[in-house]
């Protein structure tokens, strides 16, 4: 039952919030699963062209993260909330019509402009309708049922792998985007939220001139790098530079989607204000950059070796990636100021989609191009980062009031043995 508390939401806002959450969870993970192949095998699109196409419809997205928040703080969360997401699905609707390279870029751009416009507004809305100190609760119960969610819609996706025909390819987008348009509309269930107006002489977009809330967003980059590192390093580095079967990847994805699954709310108690969030931030960098000794360490090892160092890494990995999620949640919501709260909702998401953009290339890069020390750089990376944070976090707290935030008492952050 203990555990069960940290799983199941209480009845309320929160709950509505997870519900619309897991359906549009659901409908990403079938969309992670076919989106790509379905470009590749049914409308013959090259693959070239394919990663080029969602490489312009990343930038697109980042690019409207932070005047999407903007809208929601003018417009209000809810609604705002409500029309992104419902557009999202609408506009998954149209890779059925896409027949050519420049109609993929066209669709795949504005579903992912939707994607990160709904990231800023959503953000907003949990703001709106959950007390203060239950925002970073609410995200990590959220997280956590993202996870199950995703890869419920993953093994719904691999239907459409098996059978590889256009019509059961079609029928899974049109049931991703019947999920995304249902998210949505739950969004509805709350009362309105009417959009704030900026104060007096205030700057139109506030959360760019917010210099301390720059650099923590800029260090949540780094520290965000863990995803990229799960997915894209270690595939590599296990098939590459270790003599662990294949099979291990698997079972580390398993066993991260379950302990967030289990130990997202957990583990995000504590870290509901900015000393609390900013000394996740902080261990958060110390577990990734353990993680990273590990997965080096597994190089050269006997296969059974190398699979336990592995696993072990792996829970080290996730560990680190749990503090970060809630560290993040925390600066994000208790630096902003309320007639901004959107805005600063989306430069926090364009910074988690600039670290998807980059990693890949970085993690590749070193731990391939240099083997185990490339993990050591990446480590000396993720721990300076996160040794970073408090001190940025006590610069942003002190500025507060400028940006229209009440000041809270400026505590030290403990130093993290």
């Amino acid at each position: 039952m203990n555990l069960l508390r940290h799983v199941v939401p209480p009845p309320g806002p929160i709950r509505r919030l997870v519900s619309s959450s897991f359906a549009r969870s659901i409908g990403h993970g079938i969309l992670l699963s076919v989106s790509v192949l379905f470009f590749l095998r049914s409308v013959e699109i090259p693959a070239a062209q394919v990663g080029l196409g969602l490489t312009i419809a990343a930038i697109v997205g980042m690019l409207a993260s932070v005047p999407a928040g903007h809208a929601a703080d003018v417009l209000g969360a809810r609604n705002t909330a409500a029309f992104f997401v419902v557009l999202q699905g609408a506009l998954i609707f149209t890779y059925a019509l896409v027949g050519s390279f420049p109609a993929f870029v066209v669709a795949s751009s504005l579903v992912v402009l939707a994607e990160a416009s709904s990231s800023a507004s959503r953000g907003a809305l949990v703001a709106k309708v959950v007390p203060a100190g239950e925002r970073v609760a609410a995200r990590a119960f959220m997280r956590s049922t993202n996870n199950l969610g995703v890869s419920i819609g993953a093994v719904a996706g691999g239907v459409a792998l098996h059978f590889d025909t256009r019509p059961v390819y079609l029928g899974m987008l049109f049931l991703s985007g019947v999920l995304f348009v249902g998210a949505g509309l739950v969004y509805l269930t709350f009362p309105p939220v009417p959009g704030v107006t900026k104060p007096a002489g205030g700057a139109r977009l506030p959360v760019l001139r917010d210099r301390p809330f720059v650099v923590i967003s800029l260090l949540n980059t780094v520290l965000m790098m863990n995803s990229g590192i799960l997915t894209v390093g270690v595939p590599i580095w296990i098939t590459e530079r270790t003599a662990a079967p294949t099979w291990t990847f698997s079972v580390m994805l398993v066993l991260n989607t379950a302990m967030v699954v289990l130990f997202q709310v957990r583990v995000s108690q504590g870290a509901d204000d900015v000393v609390g969030g900013a000394r996740a931030l902080q261990r958060s960098g110390v577990a990734l950059a353990a993680c990273c000794a590990f997965f080096a360490l597994a190089a050269g090892r006997a296969p059974w070796l190398a699979v336990a160092i592995l696993i072990v890494g792996a829970v080290v990995h996730v560990l680190g990636e749990l503090l970060c999620a809630a560290g993040g949640w925390a600066l994000a919501y208790e630096l902003a100021p309320e007639h901004a709260i959107g805005q600063y909702q989306g430069l926090f998401a364009t910074t988690t989609q600039l670290s998807a953009a980059i990693t890949p290339a970085l993690v590749t890069a070193l731990v391939i191009g240099f083997g185990w020390p490339g993990w050591l750089v990446l480590g000396g990376l993720m721990l300076a980062a996160g040794a970073l944070v408090p001190a940025v976090a006590r610069w942003g707290l002190r500025t507060r009031q400028r940006y229209g935030v009440a000041a809270e008492p400026v505590t030290p952050t403990p130093a993290t043995s």
